[in-house]
Parts: C-alpha cells; sequence; structure tokens
C-alpha cells in the first residue's frame, strides 16, 4: 500500500523580550482555547548547544528549526508548588523521622516534641535551600535565553482560524518576529 503523505505540522513563533509580556501572552493562549501541550518554549541551553552540537548567538536563529530542543511550558504557580513541597515535605519527614527516633529509644513526651521541632525545624531548612536552587534554576533559564535575544515560544495551530488567533495573540502581547511556519 503506498505511504500516504504526511501532513506538516504548522505552527507560530514569537520571540519575547521579557517574561511578564511572554507570560501575559500564554495566558491568553491558554484562556482563549488553546491547551498547554499546544505550547512549547526553546530548551535550556545546555540541550540546545548538546542536541545542535553548536553554541547560537541569538535565538531568532532558531526560531523555524525544527530539530531545536523545545521544553514544555511551565506556569509559574507549579514552579512555586514545587518550591512549597520540597519545603513542606523535607519538614514533615525530619519532624517524623525525629520524633519516631526518639519514641523508639524511649523518650520522654517532652523529648519527643523537641526532637519533631528541631529535625523539622533542620528538614525545613534543608527543603527551603533546596527550592531556592529551583527557584534560581528557572531564573538562569530565563536569563540565558533572554541574553540571546528574548524567549522563543510556539504554539500548535491546527487550522487557519486558530493560527490567526494565535499569530493575532502573540503580536498583542509585543512578540517579535512573530508568523508561522510548517514542520515535518
Amino acid at each position: 500500500m503506498p505511504e500516504q503523505p504526511v501532513e506538516p505540522i504548522r505552527e507560530a513563533v514569537g520571540v519575547f523580550t521579557t517574561f511578564e509580556s511572554l507570560q501575559s501572552a500564554i495566558d491568553e493562549l491558554l484562556t482563549s482555547g488553546f491547551d498547554r501541550a499546544e505550547l512549547s518554549l526553546l530548551a535550556g541551553e545546555h540541550a540546545v548547544e548538546e542536541k545542535l552540537g553548536h553554541t547560537y548567538r541569538r535565538v531568532a536563529q532558531l526560531e523555524d528549526d525544527e530539530t531545536v530542543p523545545r521544553a514544555f511550558y511551565v506556569n509559574p504557580e507549579s514552579v512555586g508548588a514545587a518550591e512549597g513541597a520540597l519545603v513542606s515535605a523535607l519538614l514533615y519527614v525530619g519532624a517524623v523521622a525525629g520524633a519516631g527516633a526518639i519514641v523508639a529509644t524511649g523518650g520522654t513526651l517532652a523529648a519527643v516534641i523537641a526532637g519533631a521541632a528541631l529535625m523539622g525545624g533542620a528538614g525545613g531548612a534543608i527543603g527551603t535551600v533546596l527550592a531556592v536552587v529551583v527557584g534560581e534554576h528557572h531564573a538562569q533559564y530565563l536569563q540565558e535565553q533572554l541574553d540571546h535575544g528574548g524567549l522563543l515560544l510556539w504554539v500548535r495551530t491546527w487550522d487557519a482560524d486558530r493560527e490567526k488567533r494565535a499569530v493575532g495573540i502573540l503580536e498583542k502581547h509585543s512578540g517579535k518576529d512573530v508568523h508561522v511556519h510548517a514542520i515535518q
């Protein structure tokens, strides 16, 4: 049976010079019926260099390159939730481990409470340090791209109407070099 020709995938692309304008465009895309799975961003600088085998000077060089690695869109609330989960999980584990160790050795109620507070505080402190690392990593990821000319956003479109809506939204929120292209 002869192979059916593969329809090219069409997507709108734009470059944003601030995180705020990118986030505003994404928020409007999501409230206008686009799904989070239809949005992608440029992967981290190390992943791009590893995949392409060379460094890039400007993100504009990568807009229409279908081989460039991409990252899923992660909203700021999810980054904040991850940070909060790190702090609270390690606080909880520390408190339970501290209390459990003291109970297992026959400690008094006062010792159990003190141990839980001490170990919970230590776990919370470690979680806070890890949360800061997560936040700094995300900020560095954004800054690297801004240093190379902006934040790339691709929006998968399924028809001419969605192409028009995506382009309009990207332009409305200060997207630069907004256009639609086809990839295989």
